[in-house]
């Protein structure tokens, strides 16, 4: 909206300048602090309306806030002209920003800002890696923003949590207004985040033993340990490891040491049996020393 002279002429547009204290949003008792809290709008009093619409500022409403004892400052666009005379009603996370307390006075300024064309994002918390869509999170949380400040901490709000994220980098200025345009955006690595490290297979391979990779022999082994010679000497019978593995049934997991390049032998079950008896028998448990006793001395028979 633009007014002009009686030659038909545009005027210049004058700054609107002025302070007023400063206060956070849930010292407001009528707004919807949520939705206030989760953008980067104010609420300014209804006498800075009326300034504005007669100093004829370039639309839409920016504003620059400063805190001049802190030597920080910020940008940002209005929600309502509802605040009490004299104050002025802005985010917490912006309070911060500008190191400024409830009360303090804080200098604002309109400003005209040119539109973004790229920003670039740094996560606070590597917390923000558990989102599945990051972009489309912070898209729908800038919807509440009407420009965006280089090393400024936004706060965006997401599943009942807050992710704050610092500003690195805006085009084509320090400062942008994101309202109605096509803007590139960029993350950088969330503080706190460390690149996983890669692992080489060839030394993983060899830090494994051969006990690892073979399983303990169990099952039943007879005939197992030492012998007892007659002349008092005594000899290790004991079979060694490979030797055991061999007598077992092939397992899961235990290589067959007896491959031979070029074949492929293929394992199959026995068929089950409807016999009863056979299966008693593939279900019992082996048990040493079973069969018929023989004994030297026959049995009397019975008369």
């Amino acid at each position: 909206m633009f007014s002009f002279n009686i030659f038909g002429e545009p005027l210049q547009p004058r700054p609107f300048n002025t302070q007023y204290r400063c206060y956070s949003v849930s010292m407001f008792p009528e707004a919807d602090k949520q939705a206030v809290e989760n953008g980067g709008k104010i609420i300014m009093p209804p006498s800075a309306l009326d300034v504005l619409t007669r100093l004829n500022i370039v639309y839409p409403m920016l504003f620059k806030l400063t805190n001049r004892r802190g030597n920080r400052h910020t940008h940002c666009g209005v929600l309502e002209f509802v605040a009490d005379e004299g104050k002025v009603y802005i985010p917490y996370w912006m309070m911060r920003n500008l190191l400024l307390d409830e009360g303090d006075f804080v200098h604002i300024e309109s400003q005209s800002l040119p539109v973004a064309t790229f920003s670039k994002f740094e996560p606070q918390n590597v917390e923000f890696l558990d989102i599945t869509n990051p972009k489309a999170v912070l898209e729908n949380a800038l919807r509440n923003f009407a420009c965006l400040t280089t090393d400024d901490v936004i706060a965006i709000n997401y599943n009942d949590r807050i992710y704050e994220m610092r500003v690195l980098e805006v085009k084509p200025g320090n400062a942008v207004s994101i309202i109605e345009c096509d803007m590139n955006v960029e993350f950088a690595a969330p503080v706190g985040y460390q690149e996983p490290e890669k692992m080489d297979s060839s030394s993983d391979v060899m830090q494994f033993s051969e006990e690892e990779i073979i399983p303990e022999p169990t099952g039943f082994y007879s005939f197992q340990g030492s012998g007892n010679r007659l002349d008092g000497k005594k000899k290790n019978l004991e079979l060694p490891q490979e030797e055991l593995l061999k007598k077992l049934p092939r397992q899961r997991g235990i290589p067959d040491y007896d491959y031979e390049p070029g074949y492929i032998k293929f394992w199959r079950k026995a068929p089950k049996s409807n016999n009863s008896e056979t299966k008693s028998e593939e279900s019992d448990d082996f048990e040493s020393f079973r069969g018929e006793g023989t004994s030297l001395r026959q049995a009397r028979s019975r008369k």
